[in-house]
């Protein structure tokens, strides 16, 4: 394997174990219908870890399936940018790319990462919207290939893949807009360290920010089906959203979008922003900064192996 699919799937596993706590009050204030108060919210987050294993509630999927989708991102982007302008030596610096050129290739990792994110996605929001400590993402998993087989796993795919696309494309640019403002003549080991970490932090928020109302849908429609599975293998329903029955017409993302605007407002695409941002400076900036170290120290250690060959 590449050095760059390795440290892309070392840093996504990084940043999913860092990050699940966060992600799980965000999922939950995005499927909630009655969260209206800063107030209201923290209430309904502490109200929420029904156990201390909900802070890692759903984590499993996302460590596996992350780690995979960001090697998988990584990997095309690199090559898609190398595509776009030959002249790209070194993906880790393209300092004389456009930033068009960087938002292209981007959108084409995020759009190649769908395979994966997808499926990590649809088990990842149901596992952390269970109130039951016994449904882990390994059952939520296999319920859904029992009932709907492999093809339910690719339940909201099409909005999933888009948000990605647009999402990622803002991921690559936002950072190397970012680092190219704050690139000095005298920069020193520790001023690059810093930079690396603010602008993946940076980067992280942007990313979020331009593709936030797409992820509410996204996780209200891959919730709103969702019926827990029990320990004996009879549905239960409580989880935090009204269940559809088998009467009921599974909704298409622009009815979500047109149901949550006509009873709740415009706010309601932006439910959870406050956490997410937290979460995705965090996140993104300990992401960052672990794929360009892994990137030099794996990139040294292959250099090394053709020299002694």
């Amino acid at each position: 394997m590449s050095s760059d699919f390795w440290a892309g799937y070392i840093s996504g596993a990084i940043g999913i174990i860092i990050g699940n706590p966060l992600d799980l009050v965000k999922v939950r204030l995005q499927a909630s219908h009655s969260v209206s108060s800063p107030e209201a919210t923290l209430r309904f987050s502490r109200g929420q870890f029904e156990t201390a294993t909900s802070l890692v509630r759903g984590a499993a999927a996302p460590i596996l399936g992350y780690g995979a989708l960001n090697a998988l991102l990584y990997v095309v982007y690199n090559r898609s940018l190398k595509v776009l302008d030959s002249s790209v030596t070194d993906p880790t610096k393209p300092d004389g790319v456009s930033l068009y050129k960087i938002w292209l290739a981007g959108a084409a990792g995020g759009m190649a990462s769908w395979v994966v994110s997808s499926p990590t996605e649809l088990i990842k929001c149901r596992a952390q919207l269970s109130r039951d400590p016994e449904i882990s993402s390994w059952k939520v998993a296999s319920d859904i290939i029992r009932k709907k087989g492999w093809k339910g796993l690719y339940f909201g795919g099409v909005i999933t893949s888009i948000r990605d696309s647009v999402g990622y494309g803002f991921y690559f640019w936002s950072y190397e807009l970012c680092k190219r403002c704050m690139t000095s003549a005298d920069e020193t080991a520790h001023q690059a360290a810093m930079k690396v970490l603010i602008c993946g932090g940076i980067a992280g928020i942007v990313t979020w920010a331009s593709v936030f109302p797409l992820d509410v849908i996204k996780t209200r429609l891959q919730a709103q089906s969702f019926v827990e599975p029990s320990r004996d293998g009879s549905p239960e329903t409580r989880s935090l959203l009204r269940q559809t029955t088998p009467r009921e017409r599974v909704l298409g993302s622009l009815e979500i979008a047109q149901q949550a605007y006509r009873t709740e407002g415009f706010q309601v695409f932006y439910r959870g922003l406050g956490i997410c941002s937290i979460r995705a400076f965090i996140v993104n900036a300990v992401q960052w900064a672990a794929y360009e170290w892994l990137m030099k120290a794996l990139s040294s250690s292959l250099d090394s192996a053709h020299v002694g060959m």
